[in-house]
């Protein structure tokens, strides 16, 4: 048998300085981030991670801990202020108090979801993340950034909040179907192309052994490498900036016009390919912006299609795109912004583009799509 490899920890600062541990059958250290004095622990997951949380439940139980199963419906269905009101409820009956805790145990929406409960249960409760997708464990659950949708867009109703600890156990990787794989992929290539470069190389290689409907060794050490240089990018911005005051909206690359997508589908696109969309989108702003070379914005669409993402949009939503971007976090007043590159890992802003420049980037990105049709990954 290959000698175990040991888990990578990698410290998120901050005014409350937190560790992502990546590695390999990681339950175990799952008591440590709960830290002292809880009592109570309610384990949140979907159905089809029913016999997950039951194995948590189990190992905490022993441990001690009086644990609380609840189960939330799957994907973006869950963050709805009906299913919050619902956690809220069982935290009430089970008489959680703040010093107590909560395990977001799941994709990125439980994540999100976890985290928006733990922040507004008594104004801030402790909150550990256990994601189970490539896309959770390199974006939703790493920051404290939480939230639930809205009828008029997503992660509208939200509250900063840094879990306590997150495990990014490798192990769950093993049985995601390709398409969830690879819509996290697109998360790990942005970071790529705000901040590591060798990211993208890594990608390059050999994208093959990334989406494989099994992986090999070679596989898995890459995956593990992507996951982790895609956390030190998300680590290092928000330890600097955790309210997206400034440094942070980099992260936010692809997420404007990929953010539109997802609601103009009614959030029947994965995340991960609505931002891959979305990044080639914001390349050909900023390239008929004057600001980034043919050749980046070319390497846009190799990567991102080398590994089965979409990188192309319907061209007959134009005016549901654009009111729904008006609606994003990162507008101010009616000017838009946009996180756009001036050179590969150079992220700057682009505020108040220019109409026609913006319609122009959209019939770039929709001028090889299916007539008619929208494609999601």
């Amino acid at each position: 048998m290959p000698e175990a490899v040991a888990p990578t920890r990698i410290t998120v600062p901050g005014e409350r300085p937190y560790e992502v541990v990546i590695g390999d059958r990681l339950l175990g250290e799952l008591p440590t981030m709960l830290g002292g004095g809880v009592q109570r622990v309610l384990v949140i997951h979907p159905g089809a991670l029913t016999a997950s949380a039951e194995a948590v439940r189990d190992d905490l139980v022993e441990q001690g801990y009086q644990v609380f199963l609840a189960e939330v419906p799957e994907a973006e269905e869950s963050k709805s202020v009906q299913v919050a009101a619902f956690l809220w409820q069982v935290l009430g009956q089970a008489d959680f108090t703040r010093s107590d805790a909560i395990v977001g145990l799941g994709g990125g929406a439980t994540t999100d979801l976890a985290g928006f409960v733990a922040a507004t249960w008594l104004r801030g409760m402790r909150v550990v993340h256990v994601p189970t997708t490539v896309l959770a464990m390199v974006d939703a659950a790493v920051g404290g950034k939480t939230g639930i949708n809205t009828a008029e867009g997503k992660n509208l109703v939200g509250a900063f909040h840094p879990p306590a600890g997150v495990l990014c156990d490798l192990v769950a990787l093993g049985s995601l179907p390709v398409h969830d794989r690879t819509a996290g992929l697109a998360e790990i290539i942005k970071a790529g192309f705000i901040a590591d470069p060798r990211i993208l190389e890594l990608v390059e290689e050999d994208p093959g052994r990334l989406t494989r409907p099994e992986l090999d060794a070679s596989g898995r050490a890459v995956l593990r490498e992507l996951v982790e240089r895609a956390v030190v990018v998300k680590a290092r911005v928000v330890g600097e900036d955790l309210r997206e005051a400034d440094l942070r909206e980099i992260l936010n690359y692809g997420h404007t016009f990929g953010h539109a997508i997802e609601h103009v589908e009614r959030f029947s696109w994965r995340h991960g390919a609505a931002v891959s969309v979305g990044m080639v989108f914001a390349a050909e702003l900023a390239r008929l912006a004057g600001r980034l070379d043919d050749d980046v914005v070319a390497r846009h669409r190799s990567v991102l299609t080398s590994v089965g993402l979409p990188v192309t949009y319907r061209g007959d939503r134009w005016d549901q795109l654009l009111a729904a971007m008006r609606r994003d976090k990162k507008t101010r007043g009616d000017l838009l912004r946009f996180v756009v590159l001036d050179g590969l890992a150079r992220p700057t802003r682009l505020e108040g583009p220019d109409p026609a420049l913006l319609a122009a980037a959209y019939a770039e990105v929709s001028r090889e799509a299916p007539s008619g049709r929208a494609i999601a990954l």
